[in-house]
């Protein structure tokens, strides 16, 4: 017989109990194929028109998670704004930031840099190009 006593009946219920709910809050936490946004398109996705991001602009499509911004001398970055924490979709951009409600990571959206932990790596780039006066983001590679 061990030298500890053992546990309450109170003590197993109350373990018993926080289990599912510590399960719950791992799984909101992590990665995977449990609902998370799906990090690249999957098909070109069509942005709306051309003029739609002016130079020195960025311009968050939510609907499609991605964000793209133009340069001043009018060439396009996109990047997918699926967080690369835990896969929540980013569904605010300050200024050329983008904020993700899930954890507070946040990240350049001309860049893909992380700003803010937790995410330590940056956001997927996606092709971005004009097609028939568009903007058409494609999965890649």
């Amino acid at each position: 017989m061990s030298g500890r006593p053992a546990p309450s009946r109170r003590t197993v219920l109350r373990s018993a109990a926080a289990t599912p709910v510590v399960g719950l809050g791992l799984a909101a936490c992590s990665p995977g194929d449990d609902g998370a946004a799906p990090v690249r398109p999957t098909a070109p996705v069509d942005l709306g028109a051309d003029g739609e991001v002016a130079k020195g602009a960025t311009k968050l499509f939510p609907d499609g998670n991605v964000v793209v911004s133009r340069a001043a001398d009018g060439s396009l970055k996109a990047f997918s704004t699926v967080c690369t924490h835990a896969g929540c979709p980013i569904k605010k951009l300050r200024g050329t930031k983008l904020v993700c409600d899930c954890h507070g990571s946040e990240f350049d959206a001309r860049t893909g840099e992380v700003l803010h932990a937790p995410a330590t790596v940056p956001l997927v780039e996606l092709p971005v190009a004009v097609k028939q006066g568009r903007i058409v983001a494609s999965p890649g590679t």
